[in-house]
Formats: structure tokens, sequence, C-alpha cells
């Protein structure tokens, strides 16, 4: 029998340094949307990343042109608004709590703004995301807190969180 502990997180993260050693382990830089990342991969058919969101960070509202697919990996659950081009509106929380209504993949279509942070209280989270077609920083579109609260209105709070602009 395997006597290895049962962890809740596959990689341990207990405080700032552990951060540090997580961040230098995966080879992260940081990310000009926010958090930190490195591209693993890139073909003419796809690119795909790991992505790091702390305490600190968060992801800037934006839009891509392609299709975004997000993995949850290790940490705390993540917030993710996504804002569609019918005015409708989502929250979702990417995390690996099945029972409390956490999902580890989520898809974010072309042209759908959106922004993410960690949940209440949530020190790190390790994601990855994966793109087809491959991302390309002439597909990615900042979003204005003021352009998206006045479409957005119901979100208009949490628009402005997640924005720098």
């Amino acid at each position: 029998m395997d006597s290895t502990p049962s962890l809740r997180y596959p990689v341990a993260v207990d405080d700032q340094s552990d951060l540090v050693k997580l961040v230098e382990a995966l080879g992260l830089a940081p990310h000009p949307e926010g958090g930190y990342y490195r591209e693993t991969y890139r073909t003419d058919q796809a690119t795909a990343i790991y992505y790091l969101l702390t305490a600190d960070t968060f992801s800037e509202m934006h839009r891509l042109d392609a299709d975004e697919i997000y993995h949850f990996y290790a940490g705390d659950a993540v917030e993710i608004l996504q804002l569609f081009p019918d005015g409708k509106s989502e929250i979702h929380r990417l995390g690996n709590y099945l029972q409390g209504g956490e999902i580890p993949q989520l898809i974010v279509p072309a042209g759908v703004w959106q922004g993410s942070r960690l949940c209440q209280d949530g020190s790190y989270a390790l994601m990855g995301t994966t793109m087809a077609p491959p991302f390309r920083f002439e597909g990615y579109e900042q979003g204005r807190r003021e352009i998206l609260s006045a479409l957005y209105p119901e979100r208009a709070t949490l628009i402005r969180e997640l924005s720098r602009v």
C-alpha cells in the first residue's frame, strides 16, 4: 500500500516564497493582462500556456479573436466574468470543488469579453489555456471600464474591479 499522503492540491503553496518557487519552477513571466504565464505549445493551429493568478493579480477585461479554453490545475477557485455580444453576462467558478459548483474547464468563445480573479481569500490558482486558432497579440483587445459598464450596467462593479483603464 502506498503511504504517500493525499494532498488537496497537487502543488503545495503555503506562502509567498512557495509562489516564487512555483513561478521559477514553471519558468513563468508577468503577463501583460495580469498574472504570470509561459507559452508551452505553439503551432499554426493552436497555442497553450500555463497561467497563474495570485492574490495580488487579476486578468483584466479583454476579448480575443479566437476561442480560449481554460483548464484548472491547482490552487484556489477563480471567478471568471464573461460578457456576450448579445448583452448576456455570466460568472463562472473555475476550480476542482465540483460538489460546490466549480468547474475544471471553461470555454470562452471568440469575441466574448472576459476577466478573472481569485475567489475571496484565495492565494493562487494554476491554470492553463488553449487557443485555436493560436493566440496573437494583434487579436487581443483591452476592455475599457466606462464602455463595458455602460453596455453591461448590472455588472458595472465587477467590470470596474477587473479593469485597468
